[in-house]
């Protein structure tokens, strides 16, 4: 069986339901997103996990209660007594979506505070997937003792792929949020870069500008949505 780890932070999710003043609530987060999505697409053979740090509380138990359900492996999810799982809303305005978070308090910040449980996680993994969020999240020091633990992991055989997600709110600074994610994306065997995001944030005036840049940096393959959309129009696939 070939397992794939998804690394990041699944939050409530909070949107209106149709009834006034009435909100529904959900489980999401980009790299879980991700992760369901796998394990639909996905035959037995493959077993699809999740790491993150979650809280003892209700919320909590639910993200369990999830990943059970959807038959996401939890063996990588830590609890913590002191912090709970973050918050977001979704609003709709005019046709246009808006967020708001609360995510001060969240457990997974933490996820990366332990090497030695890291290192277990990765232990025989096929494939390690983490985003740009997963490091925005974390401390400078968590992050890069994830980023160590995935390198090693990646000597052993694992494939690593980065999806840069780029979320300049979550970074201190927009010098570290391009620092950080160039770093990942070096030593990623796949890059995953939606070009609007960074045509505004890295200057890129091209998807093949992207492209270039990252596998300048060393990223050992790339996909973006924008040349997969361009090529589905032209009646070809894209190419990874």
């Amino acid at each position: 069986m070939t397992r794939i780890l998804s690394i990041g932070e699944a939050m409530v999710e909070m949107s209106r339901a149709d009834q006034p003043g009435l909100w529904r609530m959900g489980i999401a987060g980009d790299t879980l997103n991700t992760a369901w999505y796998l394990r639909r697409l996905l035959g037995t053979g493959w077993q699809v996990g999740y790491l993150t740090r979650i809280g003892t509380g209700e919320f909590s138990q639910q993200l369990l209660d999830f990943l059970a359900a959807e038959g996401l492996d939890a063996t990588h999810v830590r609890r913590e007594t002191d912090a709970e799982i973050g918050l977001y809303a979704i609003s709709l305005k005019n046709g246009e979506r808006s967020f708001a978070y609360w995510r001060g308090q969240s457990a997974a910040k933490r996820l990366a505070d332990d090497p030695a449980a890291l290192a277990a996680a990765l232990a025989g993994c096929g494939m390690a997937y983490l985003s740009g969020i997963t490091l925005a999240i974390l401390p400078p020091e968590g992050r890069q003792a994830l980023l160590e633990a995935l390198q090693l992991a990646q000597a052993a055989g694992t494939t690593v792929v980065f999806d840069t997600n780029l979320r300049p709110r979550l970074w201190t600074d927009a010098a570290t949020m391009r620092a950080v994610t160039e770093q990942a994306a070096a030593m990623a065997d796949l890059v995953l870069p939606s070009f609007d995001d960074e045509a505004a944030l890295f200057g890129d005036a091209t998807p093949e500008a992207t492209l270039g840049r990252y596998l300048a940096l060393g990223a050992g393959r790339w996909w973006s949505r924008t040349a997969a959309a361009r090529s589905c129009s032209a009646g070809t696939r894209g190419k990874a």
